[in-house]
């Protein structure tokens, strides 16, 4: 990424969940690359560090979203959008009380945060994600 990146940090007290990110499964990244990159004018540009894995320059102001191209890992994948929480625990707990369930636990994003990928009562997945810049990699 480039030195001026947009950042999913929210405001100081800011604890208001909002859409922060969104990834975009694909059969062929390079053939979805060209199709957004024409279709948009996004930059799309390998993740540092990440194989199959692009990250999605819009555009716009900090607050405008960015997000990833990755390969699909199953025929059903949909778009996934993460939505910000002050804690993916509280808030898994909570999608799982009120009827929805988690379909992948608390995952750390080594130095960036933590995510928890989830699904709504009516078959949706999304995902929660909480900032934290000291997440360390599961050992």
């Amino acid at each position: 990424m480039s030195a001026k990146r947009k950042t999913t940090k929210a405001k100081k007290n800011d604890n208001t969940p909002r859409l922060v990110w969104f990834e975009i499964p694909a059969d062929d990244i390079a053939r979805a690359r060209k199709f957004y990159s024409s279709m948009f004018g996004w930059k799309i540009k390998p993740f540092p560090g990440m194989k199959d894995y692009m990250h999605i320059d819009t555009g716009g102001s900090d607050e405008t979203l960015d997000g990833g191209l990755m390969v699909r890992k199953h025929p059903q994948q949909p778009i996934t959008n993460y939505v910000a929480v002050p804690s993916v625990e509280k808030a898994a707990a909570k999608v799982c009380k009120l009827g929805g369930q988690v379909c992948v636990g608390k995952t750390p994003v080594p130095g960036t945060g933590y995510f928890v990928v989830c699904q709504d009562t009516e078959n949706n997945v999304f995902a929660l994600w909480e900032r934290d810049d000291g997440a360390k990699p599961v050992s």
